[in-house]
């Protein structure tokens, strides 16, 4: 008990609401997946204009990391969380209004800037709640309770839709912010001395010079690195190309790619805790599960995309599960960040980090997209299983950038270290 700075009973309620706060944002991120088929009615809109909602969403989420690790610096996680949760509730409730496509654009904006506003913090309160050796696991338990909300929204919104429809479903999720809002005022603190945190006051100057410095770390550079490199293949398969993927490409039935998808979120859930409790046993061995995980990612997709016709149900499986474990995988980059920092700039560090993994995977949905248009003959959206070799070999591409700069920066790293903590 004495190891919690705040006392366990504290620590863990302030993590449980700081968790549910950001179990919300993954909720109303994910909320519109179940809803696509009546927000083409709704909206009158295409399936492309319907795919713009994630992709405006990813590009959000990229680009706010650097400015919330900015603010969470400078004014600490409970405040920005307090301003994610009110930015989210109200975007969520003009989308139940939106009865426009510009203006449902705009309410899933700020939908995706509200949501960008919670990870980070998260993370911070984490760092300064648990006992040092306990962060790697707990980061790695937000993650993946966190992804728990894409569950939620799943078969209660498809239940809300159909019996209460779509403008009352939504301002009933925004409620939910009003509770958690309430949550976070009573509850949260930024450290166990200190309810509001507050860094010093910085110029535009010496903004950029702080990231500059962050950046200037090589283990900075190898977080991000490692982030870029295990993310994208299963974010990008979870979030649009992996039920067409196996539908078109491998030929399986609706039932079973959809069950492919939901063992390879489970296999994320167990692969979590179990990633946070091994950085945390073995933290000289961080740069070496990223390249072996990666590693045995590269193999069984070159397996999966060599293999004469459709690839064996078997073969299929252990993809998803292989891919599965490189989404918590990227958790590790952010605990290089994370003991690499100091703590005044560790939230901007993080931020810098987190980038790496959305940009890589909306770098790889867009250009899967545009590789299946170019390999599909006239304009037609029936893509084949050659089309989906093209445009799935694309990740080698990432797979060689990404796994060259961690062997490069781990180097790097371990020698400005000199103690090989790496």
């Amino acid at each position: 008990m004495s190891n919690y700075p705040g006392g366990a009973a504290r620590t863990y309620l302030v993590w449980a609401v700081a968790l549910a706060t950001y179990l919300l944002a993954v909720f109303h991120r994910s909320s519109l997946a179940v809803a696509g088929l009546l927000a083409t009615e709704r909206f009158g809109i295409t399936a492309a204009q319907l795919a713009t909602f994630v992709m405006l969403q990813l590009a959000v989420y990229a680009a706010m990391q650097v400015p919330v690790g900015l603010l969470v610096d400078r004014f600490g996680s409970r405040s920005v969380l307090t301003a994610g949760v009110v930015v989210m509730s109200l975007a969520q409730a003009a989308f139940a209004f939106a009865d426009t496509y510009a203006l449902a654009l705009v309410a899933r904006l700020f939908v995706g800037m509200g949501d960008a506003l919670t990870f980070i913090c998260v993370l911070r309160l984490v760092s300064s709640w648990f006992p040092t050796r306990r962060v790697p696991l707990f980061s790695q338990l937000t993650g993946t309770v966190g992804q728990l909300g894409a569950v939620v929204a799943a078969v209660p919104m498809t239940v809300a839709f159909r019996e209460l429809g779509w403008t009352t479903t939504y301002l009933l999720s925004a409620s939910v912010g009003v509770l958690l809002l309430l949550g976070l005022l009573l509850v949260v603190r930024d450290t166990p001395a200190v309810r509001n945190l507050r860094g010093a006051p910085l110029s535009w100057r010496e903004l950029r010079a702080s990231l500059a410095t962050s950046w200037a770390l090589p283990a900075t550079r190898l977080g991000f690195w490692m982030h870029f490199v295990t993310q994208f293949s299963a974010t990008t398969l979870g979030l649009l190309w992996g039920y067409p993927f196996l539908v078109r490409g491998e030929g399986l039935t609706e039932a079973t790619a959809g069950g492919l998808l939901t063992l390879m979120v489970l296999v994320m859930m167990v692969a979590g805790p179990t990633l946070g409790w091994l950085v945390g046993t073995f933290p000289y061995q961080r740069s070496t599960m990223v390249l072996s995980i990666v590693g045995a990612i590269v193999l069984v997709w070159t397996l999966v995309l060599v293999w004469p016709g459709n690839a064996p149900l078997p073969l299929l499986v252990l993809l998803v599960v292989v891919t599965g474990v490189g989404g918590p995988a990227s958790m590790i980059g952010l605990d290089v960040a994370r003991t690499a920092n100091p703590v005044e700039r560790l939230a901007s560090a993080t931020g810098l980090v987190n980038q790496g993994g959305f940009i890589a995977t909306l770098t790889l949905v867009i250009g899967i997209g545009v590789v299946l248009d170019w390999r599909t003959p006239g304009a037609s959206t029936a893509y084949t299983s050659e089309a989906f070799r093209w445009a799935m070999s694309l990740q080698y591409v990432l797979w060689g950038l990404g796994l060259t700069q961690v062997w490069r920066l781990r180097r790097k790293a371990r020698a400005h270290l000199a103690a090989g903590t790496l």
